[in-house]
C-alpha cells in the first residue's frame, strides 16, 4: 500500500487513537506548568499486567530527577499493530510523540513510513559526553536487532523475549503427567488432552494478541519460514502441519482455549488452564497470580527439529521533530538504559535486558538471577532465537491483520489450516508486489 493511501487510512483512525488517550495537542517544544521544563510524551504498549507499572514508575522517577524534561507516559492497546496505527493518525495530523516502542514486526514499516532520528544523530549533536554510549553498553549483534533492511540504525534494542510454557504442576500431577511439563509439541498435545480428560479443565492456552508472534515460533519450529527471499512463506507442508496440529486441540479434542490474551493468561493464573504458552514478559504478572505450584519452562520443539523462537519486544525510537524535544528524548532514553532503569525493568516485567552488563552488575540483576528460577526458561533458549517476521515495503501493517485473520478463521473452524494459510500466502504476496 503507498503511504498516501496508509495516510487517508490513518486520518480515519484519529478519532480512536485521540479516545487512547495517546496524542499531544502541542507537540513540538511544549513546556508544562513546572517552570520551564520540556514536556514529552512516551508511547508503549504494556498493559498493567505486563510491565504498566513498571513503566509509570520508571517515569515518575525520572521526572522526580530531572529538572529539565517532564515525561508523560501513553499507553497503547492492541500492542505494536495498535501503535503504528495510532502513530499513523498522530502523524497524518502533523503531530508526534517523542519516544515510541516499536515492535521488532514492524521494524521496516516504521523506518518506511515515518520520520524519526537515529539515536547516534542527536548524541553527535548535542550529547558528545556519550558519543560511546551505544558500543560500550550494547553487543554488535544485539545493537543490530534495531537496524532496517537498509543497515540503518533505527533505534535502540529495550525489550528481548523469548515464549515460553508456563505450567501448573498441581494441575500436571493431578492428571498424573510429569510435573516438570512436555519437552516437544507432541508431548504437549497428549498432556493437553490428558489434562482435559482426567481434570475436566482445558490443558493449553497459546497467546492471541495482535500479533502472530508465538505462532511463528510453532510454525517456524516445525521447519516454515513466515518469508522467505522477501515473501510470505508459510504456507508450506511444515507450516500447515503445524497450525493445524495446534487447531485440532481447540476444534476436535477441545482441550485447548481460542479467546483473547488477557482472559487466557487470567484462565491460566486462575488454575483453569494447565498450560499457557506465552512471552517471559508476563513471569511478573504469572508469578504474582498464581496460587499454585507454578513453574516456567523452556518453548517445547517438534520432535527431531531444532527450535526457531522470534526475538519478542521492542526498540525504542525517538520520533521527536524539534531540537528541543529531541534533546529531552534522548535525556529519557539514556536514564531508561542505566543499569538500575534495566534492572527494575525486568524485574517488573521478565525482560531479558539488552544491555550487556546488567545481568551481572550488584546494582543490577546478579541477585534477581540467581534467585528467579523462571528467567532461566527465557535465558537459556536465546540461542533458538531469530528475527520476528518483518513483512518488506509498506504492507506490515496489512499482512499482519491478514494473519490475524487467518488465526481466528483457523480456530474457530471456519477454514482448515491448508487452506486459510494458502489464501492469506498469496494475499500477502499480492500486497508485496
Amino acid at each position: 500500500m503507498k503511504k498516501n493511501i496508509l495516510k487517508a487510512v490513518a486520518a480515519a483512525l484519529m478519532t480512536a487513537s485521540l479516545l487512547t488517550g495517546c496524542g499531544n495537542d502541542n507537540a513540538g517544544s511544549e513546556q508544562s506548568a513546572q517552570g520551564d521544563k520540556v514536556k514529552i510524551e512516551y508511547w508503549h504498549v504494556n498493559a498493567e499486567t505486563q510491565g504498566g507499572k513498571t513503566v509509570q514508575e520508571l517515569v515518575d522517577k525520572f521526572n522526580a530527577q530531572s529538572k529539565d524534561v517532564e515525561v508523560v507516559a501513553r499507553y497503547n492497546p492492541d500492542m505494536y499493530k495498535g501503535l503504528m496505527q495510532n502513530l499513523q493518525a498522530e502523524a497524518a495530523a502533523g503531530k508526534s510523540p517523542a519516544v515510541v516502542q516499536v515492535g521488532w514486526a514492524f521494524l521496516d514499516y516504521f523506518s518506511n513510513n515515518f520520520t524519526y532520528s537515529a539515536p547516534q544523530k542527536i548524541i553527535d549533536k548535542d550529547f558528545s559526553d556519550d558519543k560511546n554510549f551505544l558500543q560500550d553498553n550494547f553487543l554488535p549483534n544485539v545493537l543490530d536487532l534495531a537496524k532496517n533492511s537498509k543497515g540503518d540504525q533505527v533505534g535502540i534494542p529495550y525489550s528481548l523475549s523469548t515464549p515460553v510454557l508456563y505450567i501448573n504442576r498441581d494441575l500436571l500431577r493431578q492428571a498424573g503427567l510429569d510435573e516438570n511439563g512436555p519437552k516437544t509439541w507432541e508431548e504437549l498435545i497428549k498432556f493437553s488432552d490428558t489434562v482435559k480428560k482426567q481434570t475436566g479443565k482445558y490443558g493449553f492456552y497459546m497467546q492471541e494478541p495482535a500479533d502472530n508472534w508465538a505462532q511463528q515460533a510453532l510454525l517456524e519450529s516445525n521447519g516454515a519460514r513466515m518469508i522467505t527471499d522477501g515473501k510470505a512463506s508459510f504456507a508450506s507442508e511444515d507450516g500447515i502441519k503445524a497450525y493445524q496440529a495446534y487447531a485440532d486441540m481447540v476444534i476436535k479434542t477441545k482441550s485447548a482455549l481460542h479467546i483473547s490474551w488477557d482472559q487466557g493468561v487470567q484462565a491460566f493464573v486462575n488454575g483453569d488452564v494447565a498450560m499457557l504458552y506465552t512471552t517471559i514478559a508476563q513471569r511478573a504478572n504469572v508469578q504474582k497470580g498464581a496460587k499454585f505450584d507454578v513453574a516456567a519452562v523452556s518453548s517445547p520443539a517438534w520432535e527431531g527439529k531444532p527450535k526457531k523462537l522470534p526475538a519478542g519486544g521492542c526498540f525504542l525510537a525517538i520520533t521527536a521533530q524539534d531540537e528541543k524535544q529531541q534533546k529531552a528524548a534522548w535525556e529519557f532514553v539514556k536514564y531508561l538504559y542505566s543499569v538500575e532503569s534495566m534492572a527494575a525493568w525486568t524485574k517488573g516485567t521478565g525482560y531479558v535486558p539488552p544491555r550487556k552488563d546488567v545481568a551481572d552488575a550488584e546494582n543490577g540483576l546478579k541477585s534477581f538471577l540467581e534467585e528467579n528460577k523462571m528467567m532461566k526458561a527465557a535465558t537459556s533458549q536465546m540461542d533458538s532465537v531469530v528475527p520476528w517476521a518483518s513483512f518488506p515495503g509498506d504492507a506490515g501493517l496489512q499482512a499482519e491483520q491478514l494473519l490475524l485473520d487467518t488465526r481466528d478463521k483457523i480456530l474457530s473452524g471456519s477454514i482448515s489450516a491448508r487452506e486459510a494459510l494458502t489464501q492469506t500466502q498469496e494475499q500477502i504476496n499480492n500486497l508485496l508486489k
